[in-house]
C-alpha cells in the first residue's frame, strides 16, 4: 500500500486524479454543514435513535443531521439506478433495447436515471420534511406551509443533483466510483463522532462497573478488527475458472483463466437493499402527523423499521435477493459464454454455447449464495448486537457502513493500481 501511495504521488497525471477526487470530497464535506434555510435542525437530536434518520444520514454523509442541502446525499440516485436496472430486465423493452446498445444506449439510460433522480428528489424532500416535522416535539421547519415545505424541497432537490454531479465529476476526473466514495466519506467521517458516543456510553458513564466496560469495549475492539479482515478476504475471494484457447500457442494456453469472484456484486446489494428501505419510510412519514398512534401505522413501521426484528428480516432478505440478482447484471453468463466462443476459447470438458452460459450460471449461483450469505450476516450482526446490549442506534448500522468502507477502499485501491500500471505500460511503449 506504501509503494501504491509513492506511485499515486510520484505520477503527474495519477497525482492530479488522486487531489482532484479529494478536492471534490472536500467541497462536498462542506456542503453538508450548511443548513437549508427555514429548518430548526437542533431538533432532529430527539429523532438520533430512529431506524430511518440513521439510515439517511449514512447516506447522505451525515449531512441530516444538520439538516444542509446535502441532507439527501446520493440516496435518491441510488434508487432511480435500482428502477432503471429493473426495468431493463424484459420489464420495458425500450430500456433493454438501449442496455444492449452500448455507450449510446448507455447514456439514454443515464439521462432517464437522471430525470427519474429529480423526481424522487423532490418527493423524499417533502416526506422526509413533513415528517421529522410531525414526529419532532418543537418543530423541524419554523413556518409550517406549503410554501415553506415547497422551498425546502427544491433546495433538497437541487443539493441532491449537486451532488449526483459531484459523483459522476469524480468517476471521470478522478478515480474510483464517485458515487460510492461520497458515501464513503461520509461514513468515514462520521467515525469520530460515533467513537466518543460509544465511549460515553460504555466507560464515562459505567461508574462501579467500569472494569466490565473496559473489556466488553476491548472485546468490541477485537471482533470489528476480526471482521475487516474477513470482509477484505471475502472481497478479494475468487473462483479461477480454466480456459483453453484452440488457436493461441500452449504456453499461453495453459495459463488462461476466467476469474469469478464470490462476491460479484460488491456493496451494491448492501447499498440497493437500505436505499429501498428508505421509500416506503418516506412514505409513511406523511400520515405521521394524524396516524403515528394508529395500528397499521405501527404495524408497517415495524416492518420497515431496520432497528425492529421485521424490519431487520426483510433487510436480510433485499440483500440475498439483490446480491443474486446484481451479480448477474456483474457477470451475464450470456455474453460471457458468447465473447468465449468469438474468442475460439472453451472451458475444459464443457461444449462452447450454451454449455457453457449454463455452466457459468451454476457456478455464478453457487458463488453467490455464498457471496450473499457473507453480505446479509456482516450487515445483520451489528443489528442483532445493539439490540442485545444496548449499543448506540449508530452501531446498529455499523456492518452496512463497514461493507461499503472496506468494499470502496478496495475497488478504489484496484483501479488506482489500474492507472499507474497504464502509466508504466506508457512508460515502457515510449521507451
Amino acid at each position: 500500500m506504501i509503494e501504491l501511495i509513492k506511485g499515486a504521488i510520484k505520477e503527474k497525471d495519477v497525482r492530479t486524479r488522486v487531489l482532484f477526487t479529494l478536492g471534490i470530497l472536500i467541497v462536498f464535506r462542506l456542503g453538508t454543514h450548511i443548513t437549508v434555510p427555514g429548518v430548526n435542525a437542533s431538533a432532529l437530536n430527539e429523532l438520533s435513535s430512529s431506524g430511518l434518520f440513521n439510515l439517511l444520514d449514512t447516506f447522505g454523509g451525515g449531512a441530516l443531521g444538520s439538516y444542509s442541502v446535502f441532507a439527501l446525499g446520493v440516496s435518491p440516485y441510488i434508487t432511480a439506478s435500482i428502477v432503471v436496472q429493473l426495468l431493463q430486465m424484459d420489464v420495458l423493452p425500450k430500456f433493454k433495447e438501449w442496455a444492449e446498445q452500448g455507450e449510446v444506449g448507455r447514456k439514454k439510460l443515464n439521462q432517464v436515471t437522471r430525470y427519474l433522480t429529480i423526481g424522487l428528489a423532490f418527493f423524499q424532500a417533502m416526506g422526509i420534511s413533513y415528517g421529522f416535522n410531525a414526529l419532532t416535539e418543537y418543530g423541524l421547519v419554523n413556518n409550517p406551509g406549503p410554501s415553506t415545505y415547497l422551498s425546502i424541497a427544491i433546495m433538497l432537490t437541487a443539493g441532491t443533483m449537486l451532488v449526483m454531479w459531484l459523483g459522476e465529476m469524480i468517476t471521470v476526473n478522478g478515480f474510483g466510483n464517485g458515487t460510492s466514495l461520497i458515501i464513503f466519506s461520509g461514513i468515514v467521517a462520521r467515525l469520530p463522532e460515533d467513537i466518543v458516543e460509544f465511549y460515553n456510553i460504555q466507560i464515562r458513564n459505567a461508574g462501579d462497573e467500569i472494569v466490565q466496560s473496559v473489556l466488553f469495549t476491548i472485546g468490541v475492539v477485537l471482533v470489528f478488527i476480526i471482521l475487516v479482515i474477513f470482509v477484505t478476504f471475502m472481497e478479494n475471494a475468487k473462483r479461477n475458472i480454466p480456459v483453453r484457447y484452440s488457436k493461441r500457442a500452449s504456453a499461453s494456453k495453459d495459463g488462461a483463466v476466467l476469474p469469478l469472484k464470490v462476491n460479484s456484486a460488491g456493496v451494491i446489494p448492501v447499498i440497493f437493499a437500505s436505499a429501498f428501505l428508505q421509500t416506503p419510510q418516506i412514505i409513511l412519514g406523511y400520515f405521521a402527523a394524524s396516524y403515528q398512534n394508529a395500528g397499521w401505522y405501527k404495524v408497517l413501521n415495524s416492518i420497515f423499521n431496520l432497528q425492529e426484528p421485521a424490519g431487520a428480516v426483510l433487510y436480510l432478505l433485499l440483500i440475498v435477493v439483490f446480491a443474486y440478482f446484481y451479480a448477474f447484471i456483474q457477470v451475464n453468463p450470456e455474453k460471457a459464454a458468447e465473447n468465449l466462443q468469438k474468442q475460439n476459447g472453451y472451458i475444459p470438458s464443457i461444449r462452447p454455447g450454451k454449455a457453457t452460459e449454463e455452466y457459468l450460471g451454476y457456478m455464478l449461483i453457487r458463488l453467490s449464495t455464498a457471496g450473499a450469505f457473507y453480505l446479509g450476516i456482516i450487515s445483520i450482526l451489528p443489528i442483532v448486537a445493539s439490540a442485545l446490549w444496548q449499543l448506540p442506534s449508530s452501531i446498529a448500522l455499523g456492518g452496512t457502513s463497514l461493507l461499503i468502507v472496506v468494499g470502496v477502499a478496495l475497488d478504489s485501491m484496484r483501479q488506482l493500481e489500474g492507472l499507474l500500471s497504464k502509466k508504466s505500460y506508457q512508460g515502457f511503449i515510449q521507451r
